[in-house]
């Protein structure tokens, strides 16, 4: 049984290179709107092919997308870990993640479903990331911060301990967040502010 990463824009390259370093067997891409039939010498499928019990990830950036094609497909959902990200032995990643080169995530954190972690980003003691949440490069979390699922960290924001960020949410890129952010609101700034 091969792998197949949904998606073929920039974040599938990248989701590409990670399982060609863990030697994984790719079948090659699933993109309806894909613009040429290979990418980098693997094939690009559409999604009206039948697929039974494959290995899927799902290589979109999007947090809403990425939870609707989830829904929709069957198969399993294996975990892609850069081999140089440093994830504690006292930490659980939950199916369909995956994490880039340079990650660092400390002991105890809970990450969930189909969760980005991307370039030399860093997650704290004790965190909850919620199921398709996406952390950019270089966002730093310290400990004990719950992020809510389908929630967007900007790259290079900051958020300090202790505190909670909703489901939905934005935190807009470099912004520092000080204090809780409700549900479905964007923030921007240093200190974070509602927008």
């Amino acid at each position: 049984m091969g792998l197949y990463l949904y998606g073929s824009g920039g974040h599938a390259k990248v989701v590409l290179e990670i399982a060609e370093v863990l030697k994984l067997n790719i079948e090659g891409f699933v993109d309806d709107y894909a613009e040429n039939k290979f990418l980098f010498n693997y094939p690009i499928y559409s999604s009206n092919n039948s697929y039974r019990n494959e290995e899927w990830i799902i290589a979109i950036g999007d947090n809403s997308i990425r939870k609707k094609i989830a829904n929709k497909l069957s198969g399993t959902f294996p975990t892609l870990i850069h081999p140089s990200a440093n994830i504690s032995k006292r930490c659980l990643v939950n199916e369909g993640t995956v994490i880039m080169a340079g990650v660092t995530v400390n002991s105890s954190v809970i990450i969930g479903r189909h969760v980005i972690l991307n370039t030399n980003s860093s997650i704290d003691h004790d965190c909850i990331i919620e199921d398709y949440v996406h952390v950019s490069p270089n966002v730093a979390i310290a400990g004990n911060v719950k992020v809510g699922e389908c929630t967007h960290l900007g790259i290079g924001c900051c958020i300090i301990q202790g505190v909670s960020v909703g489901r939905n949410c934005i935190v807009g890129a470099g912004a520092v967040v000080i204090r809780d952010v409700p549900d479905g609101t964007k923030v921007v700034g240093n200190p974070s502010k509602k927008i």
